[in-house]
């Protein structure tokens, strides 16, 4: 613990350095975000600037487990990673084809399931173990794929998709620390430490945004943490969703705006400003209200995910009421708001 609290430290200031140097770099090169009619923005912003978390992230793990038995296995992650952070970093400079960046994200998924491999079993709250078998392929593999894409789609507004990392990255740190997994805590505290260092500079009103290669990367990476004990004999098969219940609200809100968006037959990979998130800045909060929102449900989240993993007694029971109910009464907070609004 004393060598992960050291991480997350040294994460944070390397972090916080960084990004001011690809602050002053994006200036220089004016590679900027200019707001247009679905930005929830006003001035021309840099952006890149999650590339800090991606280098400091990586470097602190490969460097932390280098003398472990278990290294070479984590470097088809780091590959996957590396695709992904390369593929998002050129589409922030300049637009990439969607099926260019796709086919990088199904390589890099399947690179990860090299890694560590793919669920055989799973839990459900108030529910036993289940066996899934091969069905746990796909379902791996997309539950990758679509947290990639739908951490990018949720980094919409300033300080939102950072502050999320950071409380999910404490909840991996404290799951390391109870399942005596200390990578998980490692990664957590790396992921923690470098968050917070691209908040400094990133909280509203944002200096510079986290852009594709921060948030793409860190919903790979929280993709594929809950994996990182799924080869491991007898392992606890409730991790898989434990790591769902940490970022809930960026999960519901992708998930529910993707399938309501196909029901429609829109193109679901365009911009738009659908997501509650987004429709709560246009009903009139500010950026600091909705991250902070966000922030604190993510935390709800955390707090019952590591309840029912430590077996407390009415853990899944709570799960099972409490997410949703707190997800309904968001959501009618929000329509109730953009009526006042219209009405107004």
């Amino acid at each position: 613990m004393i060598v992960a609290l050291g991480l997350g430290l040294v994460a944070f200031a390397l972090s916080c350095w960084a990004v001011a140097l690809l602050r002053r770099w994006a200036l220089s090169r004016e590679i900027l975000d200019v707001p247009n009619e679905r930005s929830s923005h006003t001035h021309p912003t840099p952006h890149g600037g999650g590339l800090a978390i991606v280098v400091v992230t990586l470097l602190g793990w490969m460097l932390y487990d280098w003398t472990s038995v278990e290294y070479w296995p984590i470097l088809p992650y780091v590959a996957g990673a590396v695709l992904i952070s390369a593929i998002s970093w050129l589409d922030d400079i300049r637009t990439s084809p969607t099926i260019v960046r796709l086919t990088v994200h199904i390589t890099a998924a399947g690179l990860a399931i090299l890694s560590f491999g793919y669920w055989h079993t799973n839990s459900f709250p108030l529910l036993n173990q289940l066996g899934i078998g091969w069905i746990g392929l796909p379902i791996t593999f997309l539950w990758i794929v679509g947290l990639t894409n739908a951490y990018n789609f949720m980094d919409g507004v300033d300080g939102i998709a950072g502050l999320q990392s950071t409380v999910v990255g404490i909840g991996w740190v404290l799951l390391g620390i109870f399942g005596n997994q200390p990578h998980l805590s490692a990664m957590g505290m790396l992921i923690t430490g470098a968050s917070l260092g691209f908040l400094v500079h990133n909280w509203p009103p944002a200096a510079i945004f986290m852009g594709d290669v921060g948030s793409a990367f860190l919903g790979f990476t929280f993709a594929v943490l809950p994996l990182m004990t799924a080869h491991v004999p007898h392992s606890d098969a409730r991790l898989g969703l434990v790591g769902a219940f940490l970022l809930w609200p960026f999960v519901l809100d992708s998930g529910i705006t993707f399938l309501t968006r196909a029901a429609r037959r829109e193109n679901v990979f365009s911009a738009h400003r659908t997501h509650v998130y987004q429709r709560l800045v246009i009903a009139g909060h500010s950026h600091r209200f909705v991250t902070l929102l966000y922030g604190g449900l993510a935390a709800v989240g955390v707090g019952l995910g590591l309840a029912w993993w430590s077996r407390m007694p009415g853990a899944g029971f709570a799960i099972l009421t409490i997410l949703p109910l707190l997800w309904v009464t968001v959501f009618l907070y929000t329509r109730q708001r953009e009526r006042t609004l219209r009405i107004g």
